[in-house]
């Protein structure tokens, strides 16, 4: 079963000189699923700091640079239009909505697969990196693994879900921090970090302290934040957390942002037994974290925990929030011709919330 009649062309935002913020709108073949493949016909996609990273080549870490005419984006929300070959039992079928991640496919049969940690999968294909993006009207993704989108929840509201929503959900799963307990979200005012409020604060049932620059105050505070720290006008970011927390220190710090510094004071917020979360990938050369002292960690008992996006299990909860309206995303939508202009705005940190395209 297909849609009747397909274009033979469509549009897509294409990174035409990696290195530089500079995307280009250009015109594509139709393609054909291939076996266990869908088709879908993508609505929106949300513009996510990864996405400049990889167009910029800013990751020491990637195993090449960026080629130009690299299809990017990650959080694509479309419906399917054309089932390949071997799908017949697949858990979703033409005309439903679904949802294209960061990790857009797996192998399954990886160590990292069997264990349920498919984000870290030996041969994970990248969605707008290793394979074609979301920045594009039509994709193509494995049956078994795109991710069902809700009745009920707005495709545009959906789309920063798949990757900021579950990364954040993910890293406080892996925190192992009960409710009541303290938890500080450096970068609250992201497009990660408004999430990682509500996930905290409403889902969870943390008490949330948000650091982040001064003009991100009242983003943070409306999305849950018991507490605001601006890090542009606090000398000692540790003493403030512990001001806040009787003297003790938070039981998590979630590090959301991809700035070294955050990194460097990190675990000096911790009381004794606390968890230090790395969720953001700083750019240029691996530098170590400077408060992971091996005296301090052992004497206080102190972790630290690496989190990779999420589960296609924790994408479907992380989603199901969203639709109960547990969490909402604080986001704007633009069309595709402006990624451009989205890149400058984020590169200069002017972003609160969301950027969502609408590729139609």
């Amino acid at each position: 079963m297909a849609s009747p009649e397909l274009p033979k062309k469509y549009k897509a935002a294409v990174y035409d000189k990696p290195g530089s913020i500079s995307t280009k709108i250009v015109e594509l073949d139709m393609p054909e699923p291939g076996p266990g493949e869908v088709l879908i016909n993508l609505t929106h996609s949300g513009v996510c700091h990864s996405d400049m990273g990889v167009m910029l080549s800013n990751w020491a870490s990637l195993p090449f640079p960026t080629q130009p005419g690299q299809v990017g984006g990650h959080e694509g929300v479309g419906q399917i239009v054309k089932m390949g070959p071997g799908t017949e039992s697949a858990r979703v079928k033409v005309g439903d909505r679904v949802g294209i991640k960061w990790i857009s496919g797996i192998c399954g049969s990886c160590e990292a697969c069997l264990r349920g940690i498919d984000a870290s999968c030996e041969q994970a294909k990248v969605s707008g990196y290793y394979t074609p993006g979301t920045f594009q009207q039509y994709a193509l993704g494995p049956a078994n693994y795109v991710t069902p989108i809700p009745d009920g929840l707005d495709s545009a509201a959906a789309a920063p879900m798949l990757c900021a929503g579950v990364t954040v959900y993910s890293a406080l799963r892996k925190s192992g921090v009960e409710s009541g307990k303290w938890v500080v979200l450096l970068g609250a005012g992201g497009g990660l970090g408004h999430l990682a409020v509500q996930l905290s604060r409403h889902a969870i049932g943390h008490r949330v302290i948000g650091i982040d620059h001064s003009s991100k105050k009242q983003i943070i505070l409306d999305s849950g934040a018991e507490h605001f720290i601006p890090h542009d006008s606090t000398p000692d970011l540790p003493t403030a957390v512990k001001e806040l927390t009787g003297g003790l220190g938070a039981d998590a710090v979630i590090v959301l942002t991809a700035a070294n510094a955050a990194y460097a004071g990190s675990m000096d917020m911790l009381r004794f037994g606390g968890t230090m979360v790395c969720v953001g990938i700083p750019e240029g050369e691996p530098v170590p974290i400077k408060s992971a002292l091996p005296q301090t960690m052992i004497a206080k008992s102190l972790r630290v925990v690496g989190s990779a996006v999420g589960s296609l299990k924790e994408a479907g909860e992380c989603l199901d929030f969203a639709a109960r309206g547990i969490v909402k995303t604080h986001f704007r939508t633009e069309k595709m011709d402006k990624l451009t202009d989205v890149f400058r705005e984020m590169e200069q940190g002017k972003l609160q919330g969301r950027v969502v395209l609408d590729l139609s």
